[in-house]
């Protein structure tokens, strides 16, 4: 069962996030929320979670996907080959970090906004926007 755990604002705002980040790179942000992890580990889940939307599949492998499983209270952050390769060593760890302050005051919200911003960052230095570059992944939050 889905459960949703955004306001409508948030919901939006996160959305937003996203969308603003993506305008000036290649690369692809995606949210996924569940309420449980279906897995021990949340970053084996969101490798499982991360094939099953697709985006292993973006041209540049420089899709980033934030996973939360919030009534587990947990969540992973998982860039494909293509970032990961190019941002340094501490980014993945130090955008968690910046996620646990947020989470842990219930902010997912203002969490996940922060840290998609942080990825756009990472993003537009490694793969700026192209004039023929489309949006390759759906900019919407997946729920399971």
């Amino acid at each position: 069962m889905s459960i949703n755990p955004f306001t409508p604002d948030q919901q939006q705002r996160i959305v937003e996030s996203i969308r603003q980040a993506e305008k000036a790179t290649s690369g692809e942000i995606r949210v996924h929320v569940e309420a449980h992890c279906a897995n021990a580990d949340p970053m084996q889940r969101a490798i499982e979670v991360f094939a099953h939307l697709g985006m292993h599949q973006t041209k540049e492998k420089n899709g980033v996907l934030f996973y939360l499983a919030h009534a587990d209270r947990k969540f992973a952050v998982l860039g494909d080959q293509g970032i990961d390769a190019k941002v340094p060593d501490n980014f993945w760890e130090s955008t968690k970090e910046l996620l646990r302050t947020h989470f842990a005051a219930g902010n997912y919200a203002e969490g996940l906004s922060q840290g998609i911003e942080r990825a756009g960052q990472q993003l537009k230095q490694y793969f700026p926007y192209a004039s023929d570059d489309t949006n390759e992944l759906a900019d919407d939050i997946s729920f399971d």
